[in-house]
C-alpha cells in the first residue's frame, strides 16, 4: 500500500497550489481520506477530510475558506486545492487513509488514520 503525495512547492503569499495524493496497492474508495500538515517544531495538524463517497467534507479552522478537498475514486486519488496561501501555511502536507471502512463519522485526528503518504513540502514566501 502506497500513498504518493505531490504538488507542493514554493509559492508567493496569495498564490495557489493543488496537492494530489495517488493511492496504490489497494482500493480506497470505501475509506475516508484526509490531509494533515506539520510545520517545523509544531505538532501535526488536521487540515481537511472527506468521506468515502466524497459527499461529506470537513475543514480545519486554520485553512477553512481557502481550501477545497475532493477525491476521484475511479483514479484512487485525493486532492487539496489551496488558495490565498500565507507564510503560516508553510509545512509538510501529508495525505492519509482511514483505518475503518465507510465510517459514519469521518475522523479528524491523526491516530485514526492507518496509511500515510510521505508528505509534500509547501513553502509560502512573503
Amino acid at each position: 500500500v502506497q500513498l504518493q503525495a505531490s504538488g507542493g512547492g514554493l509559492v508567493q503569499a496569495g498564490g495557489s497550489l493543488r496537492l494530489s495524493c495517488a493511492a496504490s496497492g489497494r482500493t480506497f474508495s470505501d475509506y475516508a481520506m484526509a490531509w494533515f500538515r506539520q510545520a517545523p517544531g509544531k505538532e501535526r495538524e488536521f487540515v481537511s477530510a472527506i468521506n468515502w463517497s466524497g459527499r461529506s467534507k470537513y475543514y480545519g479552522d486554520s485553512m477553512k475558506g481557502r481550501i477545497t478537498i475532493s477525491r476521484d475514486n475511479a483514479k484512487n486519488t485525493l486532492y487539496l486545492q489551496m488558495h490565498s496561501l500565507k507564510p503560516g501555511d508553510t509545512a509538510v502536507y501529508y495525505c492519509a487513509v482511514d483505518s475503518k471502512v465507510r465510517q459514519m463519522v469521518v475522523p479528524r485526528t491523526s491516530a485514526e488514520y492507518e496509511y500515510w503518504g510521505q508528505g509534500t513540502l509547501v513553502t509560502v514566501s512573503s
